[in-house]
């Protein structure tokens, strides 16, 4: 029994086991990566072409579809975001809200704060969509780091036991057997 739970054993063991994290950090990495995608493409959000209404920094997103983490973040931050900055003067939409509900009949207040809910809406949940994609990268990374590592430490004690094995080999291979 003691000579099953030796050092090699135990640490081929542990080195299967993140092998076999690894590879589940794989999949859910993949899964989230997905997932942001199947999310992101029936809302049909598309950064405009380039011009006056595209910010400069968002150029390389041009005329393109919000399908990933990064561009989610990108049109939530550089555009939603930028345009929500003009609407009532940068104020937020507590703010507005508060400024509403103290004078309800006030029409631009109530436009105002329509305009800031949908906006900050969108942009909550394409930020949530860019979290996720985020959870899945680094799930992602660390697959293949578990993986990695796994392997390294499955590599150490498989060679250390077989060259174990080899000294403990008889040295009597092609000897002639003692005739006495």
């Amino acid at each position: 029994m003691r000579k099953f739970f030796n050092l090699t054993t135990v640490a081929s063991g542990i080195a299967i086991g993140m092998i076999v994290v690894g590879a589940l950090a794989l999949v859910g990495g993949n899964y989230a990566k997905d997932v942001v995608h199947d999310q992101l493409v029936p809302q049909q959000v598309f950064f405009p072409p380039k011009g006056k209404e595209l910010p400069a920094n968002l150029n390389q997103y041009a005329g393109q579809q919000v399908d990933t983490a990064s561009e989610a973040k990108a049109y939530a931050n550089d555009f939603i975001g930028l345009h929500l900055e003009g609407v009532a003067n940068g104020k937020s939409y507590a703010e507005v809200s508060a400024a509403f509900l103290a004078d309800p009949k006030n029409e631009q207040l109530a436009q105002q704060r329509q305009t800031l809910f949908m906006g900050e809406t969108l942009r909550a949940t394409l930020l949530g969509a860019w979290g996720w994609g985020t959870v899945g990268t680094i799930a992602y990374i660390a697959g293949f780091v578990l993986i990695g590592i796994g392997a390294i430490l499955l590599i150490v004690p498989v060679t250390l036991a077989i060259l174990s094995a080899r000294r403990r080999e008889p040295a009597t291979q092609g000897a002639v057997p003692n005739a006495a």
